[in-house]
């Protein structure tokens, strides 16, 4: 007890001549500029980054400014007000985070969603590759919140005198900044401060976060009458089996099928009976919103319709097909999850992986698949949500079917491009394996079968000068949306239904929106007659008509896309 007595003395008297030194070497005012200049830090680096006038990028410092330092001279306990204001450092924090990661743009509502539906082994996998971007954020915000908490308990205080003096400064900033944002307002017809004026775009699009949430929360409820009246087309007495894969973060350029120069798909080069779709694209970059679009008729143009709606599932279900579902994702409460458990049978792999570091890898689905091949009944309809590629790449494959090397490191950098593509490209190969077994269990026996193969969206790998890296970015690239989309067909389906295989080879140079189509071509393959059922979005259908580029932007805005630009502004403009 005297010892640990001894050392509660010493740290308060170390404590105290610290905060001692501290009071006098440094002025408090020192400390009301720096909090001061570290809340504007994102408005001044978002300068550089938005494409917006040079009026409206005055007006998004000078306005957030004028607010922060009217507020800064509100209390003389300056290191209480700064804490006060630890949302709008969250934010900045995230902020830069953001901007290291995708180069531009403001933290979007998906980003914000993303959390909610990320689990904890993605977000350590990727937190462990932004290292620069966290150190810089720590280094620039966890000292001033040290001093902030130093000045606290020093009882620093700025005088009366120095805060009755900055006051009018700040008003007249803020004044400053409230007519620059009028100007702004009248001189660009774009501009709105909703989704252009840093922080306020930003608490705008939690709110429509938090609004989302509550939609799906609600799923349940909004969904509890929704019914296809879907009925079978094909005759009853026929076995068949249909098999929908929904892969994860796929790009179509990196697919030998599809004309990429590396051998990624030794094993589907070799399948009979399958076709890919060369000119096939998503329509949003993000994965809580794509996989859903996949699984239902919604499209970009009507997303939101998305909560009162039920998935494919159902329809072969009411159809009088055995339904299951499998995943190697974890379940994160989402639309995703709701639409899977529609099924009779369903199950997430890394819901039983041992720890959150466990590695479960695809071709564990496939015994599943064999399993449920074993019901033996007449109508089956699986649907498979794989892992495929999703970063750390490296982890989605075992390293004895490493092709390409090297495969690390695996920091995400510029630098490191060439083993990052590596394990990119060996994680589609690992696909194209997976890919190529499923079709073996399918075609052991002979019946009528088939299988739909997409992506949720692409990835961004260091490609070019914007050096941009993953996806989901707020501004998505080419990369981010062109996809992989193969259909495969048995021998027998071919036999039974010739009039598909032509109208597959008839559509298959043909731009094909993968949101749209996944759907409608998976019913029509399935032969279910639904009013929903759209023979012009169906790839199987010789009344297929194509589809223009559309991209869901973050405000769930659908926006059209070129040949040449495959981005979409992710506001609401």
């Amino acid at each position: 007890m005297r010892t640990f007595s001894l050392i509660m003395r010493f740290t308060e008297e170390l404590g105290r001549i610290l905060v001692e030194g501290w009071r006098r070497f440094v002025k408090a005012e020192m400390y009301f500029y720096l909090f001061l200049l570290i809340l504007v830090i994102p408005n001044i680096i978002l300068c550089y980054t938005e494409p917006l006038s040079l009026m409206a990028k005055i007006c998004n410092v000078l306005l957030p400014f004028g607010v922060y330092y009217l507020v800064m001279t509100l209390s003389r306990n300056y290191g209480r007000t700064f804490w006060i204001l630890f949302p709008v450092l969250f934010f900045g924090a995230f902020q830069i985070v953001l901007l290291f990661l995708y180069g531009q743009s403001v933290i979007a509502v998906d980003m914000f969603l993303n959390l909610i539906t990320t689990n904890y082994g993605e977000a350590m996998e990727l937190l462990d590759n932004l290292m620069p971007a966290i150190t810089l954020v720590v280094l620039l915000y966890v000292p001033a919140l040290i001093f902030a908490t130093m000045s606290i308990i020093g009882k620093r205080k700025l005088s009366s005198v120095f805060l009755s003096r900055e006051r009018p400064i700040a008003i007249l900033a803020l004044i400053i900044g409230i007519f620059s944002l009028g100007i702004s307002y009248l001189a660009d017809k774009n501009y709105k401060p909703m989704t252009d004026l840093y922080p306020v775009n930003v608490c705008y699009n939690v709110y429509l976060a938090f609004q989302r949430d509550a939609k799906t929360c609600r799923y349940y409820q909004t969904s509890d009458s929704f019914t296809y009246q879907a009925k079978a087309s094909h005759p009853l007495k026929e076995r068949e089996v249909y098999v929908m894969v929904v892969g994860e973060t796929a790009r179509s350029q990196n697919w030998a099928l599809n004309g990429y120069d590396r051998p990624t798909n030794p094993e589907l080069r070799k399948v009979k009976g399958l076709t890919s779709f060369t000119q096939a694209f998503t329509e949003t970059n993000t994965t809580h919103k794509s996989v859903p679009m996949l699984l239902s008729p919604i499209t970009a143009y009507n997303f939101d319709s998305i909560y009162y709606q039920k998935g494919i599932i159902t329809a072969f279900k009411e159809a009088g097909f055995r339904t299951a579902f499998f995943s190697n994702q974890r379940y994160n409460n989402s639309l995703i999850d709701f639409l899977g458990k529609e099924a009779d049978t369903w199950n997430f792999l890394k819901e039983r992986a041992i720890n959150a570091n466990h590695i479960v890898y695809d071709d564990e689905l496939l015994e599943l698949v064999s399993n449920e091949l074993k019901s033996r009944d007449r109508k089956q309809f699986i649907v498979l949500h794989t892992y495929g590629s999703h970063f750390n790449y490296k982890e989605r494959y075992p390293s004895e079917m490493a092709f390409f090397k090297p495969d690390t490191p695996m920091d995400a950098t510029a630098k490191n491009r060439n083993s990052l593509l590596n394990a990119y490209d060996n994680t589609i190969r690992y696909t194209d394996y997976f890919l190529a077994r499923l079709i073996r269990l399918l075609n052991e026996e002979d019946m009528n079968a088939a299988l739909l193969y997409t992506s949720d969206h692409g990835e961004d790998i260091y490609d070019d000068d914007r050096h941009l890296f993953l996806h989901a970015s707020p501004i998505a690239s080419s990369y981010q949306l062109h996809v992989p989309f193969l259909i495969w067909m048995s021998d027998k389906y071919q036999q039974t239904y010739p009039e598909s295989l032509k109208a597959v080879q008839a559509n298959k140079v043909k731009r094909v929106s993968s949101s749209a189509s996944f759907f409608q071509t998976m019913l029509e393959l399935g032969g279910i007659k639904t009013p929903y059922l759209n023979d012009s979005l169906s790839v199987t259908s010789h009344l297929y008509a194509g589809r223009p580029g559309v991209y869901l932007n973050d405000h769930n805005k659908a926006c059209l896309l070129n040949e040449e630009q495959s981005n979409c502004n992710n506001t609401s403009r």
